[in-house]
């Protein structure tokens, strides 16, 4: 308290002289909302807050609510609610000294309000041990729903997760926006709303995104490993769900052991390359799921370079070099790499091939070749198992993802 009435003295003292010079020293509504942030456990008026910018208090009130789309009680509530969630998930201390905590001095006004705000009382929010999840990747709604959980808000788009946005556009109810390498304002406005306990990181985001969030009462944590298996693991752990990950992951292991052997019968040794088309150009490409589910987890046979990550230019005359037995290619959408495409089966160093020769040529999509997760990664096992050997090997997996 006194250090607040510290800053309202030397903010008025500074307007003070600024009227003596001819100029009002003011905050910016954007300004006032800053400091709301930073002292919402501590009492707060109208009154003083429309000091700070000069305006009345009901002008005041009216342009920050046109502002920000709620109320400046609102907006104190919203940040105390979320303060009080934070308490109540990581720490030990009784309802009264949460309560005091967040700036009520009426444990039971706290009661109230906090549940008209969660929908449970403070008590049962405590005691939940389910949490409401969220994501801000498309490998992170892979990897959640294999746990069992839907994700209340994450990246959701027909084009950059189709999958996802076919069959759980409906359950999820925060469709964010994609590309998914950062978080707009409507992305972080959409996550106010949702007001999810938990937000799993995929990417590292700037200090003031992530104390922005965390002031909402929006907990946030970043995966750090970097292989699927271990960010499912991880994962895991921060839902509670290290049961069900395990015995996700012993089932993926007898289904993979399955379909490596389904292969190995039907390809043998036939080695196997991979490639992407983009533009006019060939690439040697082998990303993080390819190289884990064909080349580790199935064992088809290829050569070194696709047993890392790579994406090199390849001519054609280096491909005849190699002449792999088959050819598994991805190829970008866009009206420049279909011309190329189309113009290189006429090619005779390209029909040449082996694999075009003998009709072992696989054109794959990007999804979910382009993703990284537990349920990417078992559709790549199925697909390229359907692809290899003609036979499904499960049927899908989609109605028993996030059942709870």
């Amino acid at each position: 308290m006194k250090k607040r009435r510290r800053w309202l003295s030397m903010f008025r003292n500074e307007r003070n002289q600024g009227k003596e010079s001819g100029m009002a020293a003011r905050l910016s509504l954007a300004e006032v909302r800053e400091y709301i942030a930073s002292r919402f456990a501590e009492p707060i008026s109208i009154h003083e807050l429309a000091q700070l910018t000069g305006l009345s208090p009901n002008y005041f009130g009216d342009a920050f609510k046109k502002a920000y789309g709620q109320s400046v009680m609102d907006y104190v509530t919203e940040l105390r609610i979320g303060r009080a969630k934070q308490l109540l998930r990581d720490s030990d201390l009784y309802m009264h000294e949460v309560a005091r905590k967040v700036g009520y001095t009426d444990e039971f006004y706290f009661s109230r309000k906090f549940k008209k705000a969660v929908g449970v009382s403070p008590s049962a929010y405590s005691k939940e041990t389910r949490r409401r999840v969220a994501v801000t990747s498309t490998a992170g709604t892979g990897n959640l729903l294999a746990l069992g959980i839907v994700p209340v808000a994450a990246p959701l788009d027909p084009k950059w997760s189709p999958f996802y946005h076919y069959y759980y556009q409906d359950r999820i109810p925060i469709h964010l926006s994609s590309p998914e390498t950062e978080l707009d304002e409507e992305s972080l406005r959409k996550l106010s709303l949702a007001k999810p306990d938990l937000l799993i990181l995929h990417h590292e985001y700037d200090q003031a995104i992530r104390s922005q969030l965390e002031t909402a009462g929006i907990k946030c944590v970043e995966i750090k490993a970097t292989k699927w298996r271990e960010q499912l693991r991880e994962m895991a752990a921060m839902v509670d769900r290290q049961s069900d990950c395990e015995q996700w992951l012993q089932a993926y292991e007898e289904s993979a052991g399955q379909a490596r052997q389904s292969v190995r019968e039907a390809v043998g040794n036939d080695v196997f390359v991979t490639l992407r088309i983009s533009g006019e150009d060939i690439y040697l490409y082998s990303n993080r799921g390819i190289r884990d589910m064909l080349y580790q987890d199935l064992a088809l046979a290829t050569i070194p370079e696709q047993k890392k990550l790579c994406n090199e230019v390849i001519s054609l005359e280096q491909l005849s070099h190699i002449n792999p037995d088959r050819l598994l290619v991805l190829i970008c959408p866009d009206a420049r790499t279909r011309k190329f495409w189309l113009s290189l089966q006429y090619h005779m160093q390209w029909r040449s091939l082996e694999a075009v020769k003998n009709s072992k040529l696989y054109v794959i999509p990007s999804n979910p070749w382009f993703e990284y997760s537990a349920l990417a990664i078992i559709r790549m096992m199925e697909e390229a198992t359907l692809m290899l050997t003609g036979k499904n090997p499960a049927s899908s997996l989609v109605p028993v993802h996030g059942v709870t």
